[in-house]
């Protein structure tokens, strides 16, 4: 079960990587939102967690085109955001985002919402 994680914190991709993978998880990370789109097009994951502050294009243009991509505008995509105020939940789900984490991350919150799509019998 393959996750494409778009994130530009080291620390970020570590954590959630060696999560993930104990869970077995095969996680594959790039920085850019660009690399994800480039990566997601040519090696598809079936999930991809996408922190929407990345440094070149931002989360919400990068959900965008994946929804705007016939080629991926099925894969689930979970937004990974510092942004926890009132109403960011709901305006990554209307960015076209199947779901919301926040950080820190609740790791327990996590696996299920990732199990959910990749092994709904885990959930």
């Amino acid at each position: 079960m393959s996750i494409l994680y778009i994130e530009d914190t080291e620390n970020n991709q570590i954590l959630v990587r060696r999560r993930l993978q104990r869970a077995g998880y095969t996680v594959d990370i790039v920085e850019t939102g660009e690399e994800g789109l480039t990566r997601a097009r040519t090696d598809p994951p079936e999930l991809i967690l996408l922190d929407m502050g990345l440094p070149d294009i931002d989360g919400w243009e990068v959900v965008r085109r994946i929804r705007e991509d016939s080629q991926l505008k099925d894969l689930p995509v979970i937004a990974i955001t510092a942004h926890a105020m009132s109403g960011d939940r709901e305006r990554c789900l209307e960015a076209g985002c199947d779901e919301y984490e926040t950080k820190p991350f609740d790791f327990p919150s996590l696996l299920e919402k990732v199990a959910a799509f990749l092994d709904p019998t885990r959930a």
